[in-house]
């Protein structure tokens, strides 16, 4: 069965964290639409320029998804954390049986969405104080029942396989790595 994933990018999405979620969950097989929150060609925070593969409201037209992922960078997090159509998104996505994960600042979008009361999770320094409902921690990468998260650009690529792991289980993470050979 195909997974879908919904990756939501906006101006100073940070570039590693967002286009390695995505290559390695294609690799394994999800169907991963990477979507413009604020156009149609969106700059990262070291300048890359990505063409998403639609549009934000386009692809939550297309739903359910599996699982929602938040690359963080900034501003992005902060318009991630504060577009409405995210936090209904993440919201309808847990409620449907789905699964969602953010990483550096990005969780500040799952906590305003309130989906990290009583969850282990983790960000980027910093990022903590505002992470008011979650049990904080400084792994690198958390998993709690239906909710990822991750510290920052270093560990978007085990972050990215823990994705895989949840999705499709540790075989598919095997196979996935062979070609990839990362450290996990």
């Amino acid at each position: 069965m195909i997974k879908r994933v919904l990756v939501p990018v906006s101006r100073g999405f940070e570039e590693i964290e967002a286009i390695t979620i995505v290559d390695i969950l294609r690799r394994a097989g999800a169907e991963v639409v990477l979507a413009g929150v604020d156009g149609d060609r969106v700059t990262g925070r070291s300048g890359i320029t990505v063409v998403p593969d639609t549009s934000l409201d386009d692809a939550l037209e297309k739903r359910p998804y599996d699982m929602i992922v938040l690359p963080g960078g900034l501003p992005n997090a902060h318009t991630l954390r504060d577009d409405p159509r995210i936090i209904a998104g993440l919201r309808r996505t847990l409620a449907e049986g789905g699964r969602v994960g953010a990483i550096c600042a990005a969780p500040l979008a799952l906590e305003r969405a309130g989906l990290l009361e009583g969850r282990l999770a983790t960000s980027t320094p910093g990022a903590e104080k505002d992470l008011v409902s979650a049990t904080y921690s400084t792994d690198r990468v958390v998993i709690s029942g239906p909710v990822a998260t991750s510290r920052s650009a270093g560990t978007a690529m085990e972050f990215a396989f823990a994705l895989v792991g949840e999705l499709f289980g540790g075989d598919k993470v095997d196979e996935v790595n062979s070609g990839v050979l990362a450290r996990l």
